[in-house]
């Protein structure tokens, strides 16, 4: 049977109108062990359904080493019908209790190869929308572990406001510029879907969809590999993509044709360098 807890909301950023960061605190002051990359199930009573308590799983923000709280980095779609536990989260306000489930979950990062060695091929995420989540919890957790493993975080948004952790991820690169990369080896990257529109006028980096990292044109580096400085081969890079079924389609669409494979498809040996968590 799973043991259900009960936290306190104590935390509420409303990025923008459908896009908000959360912050949970168990009542008993304990976070438990877990994973970067890992998810929490929230339950929630939802009124239309005379306060049944109806539950979601919601990927994890913050990282292990975070004692304090659960951080998480939630959208409220609501077409074609609005979540019913996103929706009751929409309207929640600091000091509101919740349900939560211990985080589980196999997103995460793989310390040793196939052959039990250690692996240090550089982590290359991407994450189209709320997909970011987990790589926000990657990137706080190598940070605050002092790993020297090379990590890119790659996001993709439709609007600059949507954005969400642009200020910390910033900061984490400059910090990997002002220590140098050998002491903290990390890079952040946006890209934005609907340049053309009025709101993203500012906007002057990477355009299109996150899978436009990957693309090459005319025999030239992708812009993810012109980031690094080499070539991208699964022998010195393993990648991890979060988002809409669309975002992980398309990123395999450049990926598979360099052989690179996937974690659900992996090799008689057992060696993958993908993984994948999509949420629709």
């Amino acid at each position: 049977m799973v043991e259900e807890n009960k936290g306190t909301i104590t935390f509420v950023q409303l990025v923008k109108e459908d896009l908000v960061i959360l912050r949970i605190v168990p009542n008993d002051g304990i976070i438990p062990d877990y994973e970067s990359g890992q998810f929490i199930t929230l339950g929630i009573p939802v009124i239309a359904e005379n306060y049944k308590i109806v539950r979601r799983a919601y990927s994890i923000a913050s990282h292990p080493e975070n004692k304090k709280y659960f951080e998480l980095y939630i959208r409220w779609v609501r077409k074609p019908l609005p979540g019913r536990v996103t929706t009751q989260l929409f309207y929640a306000s600091e000091a509101d209790e919740i349900y939560w489930v211990k985080p589980v979950g196999g997103f995460t990062i793989e310390e040793k190869n196939h052959e039990g060695v250690n692996d240090d091929r550089r982590i290359v995420c991407l994450g189209g929308g709320t997909g970011l989540a987990p790589f926000v919890s990657y990137a706080r957790h190598l940070h605050d572990t002092g790993s020297k493993r090379e990590i890119v975080v790659l996001h993709g948004a439709s609007y600059v406001d949507e954005l969400g952790y642009k200020d910390l991820l910033t900061k984490l690169e400059q910090e990997s510029l002002d220590r140098g990369r050998d002491k903290w080896n990390f890079r952040y990257r946006a890209s934005i879907s609907r340049p053309e529109e009025w709101f993203n006028r500012s906007w002057g980096g990477q355009t299109g969809r996150v899978e436009n990292f990957l693309r090459s044109k005319d025999g030239e580096m992708s812009p993810l590999e012109k980031l690094v400085g080499e070539k991208v081969t699964k022998e010195n890079t393993v990648f991890f993509i979060c988002g809409w079924q669309g975002t992980i389609d398309g990123c395999m669409n450049f990926l598979t044709p360099k052989g690179f494979v996937t974690e659900r498809e992996k090799r008689p040996d057992k060696s993958f360098e993908v993984k994948f968590e999509s949420y629709g």
